[in-house]
């Protein structure tokens, strides 16, 4: 049986992520079972383009958006707010 990379890990949970919700980067790590991850869970999500993997739906702990690959910040803030989420 193939085992699952901690990339595949980390796109699956946070394709979990239901819309109109925001997980931390450090949430999605914890929920993957590697707690102290984060950073790694940050690296994933910047090099991801799949587009079935809602990565504008992970922010950083501090409840700022951090960036994003698809657009910058700006365009994720969209993206949220379309979706239901208030941002700060």
């Amino acid at each position: 049986m193939k085992e699952i990379s901690f990339a595949d890990r980390v796109r699956d949970a946070v394709r979990q992520i239901p819309k109109g919700e925001t997980r931390s980067y450090g949430e999605v790590a914890r929920a993957i079972g590697y707690p102290r991850a984060a950073r790694a869970v940050g690296t994933v999500m910047k090099n991801n383009y799949d587009s079935t993997v809602p990565c504008h739906r992970v922010i950083r702990s501090d409840g700022k958006l951090g960036n994003y690959n698809r657009g910058g910040q700006g365009r994720k803030r969209e993206i949220l707010r379309a979706e239901g989420v208030v941002c700060k």
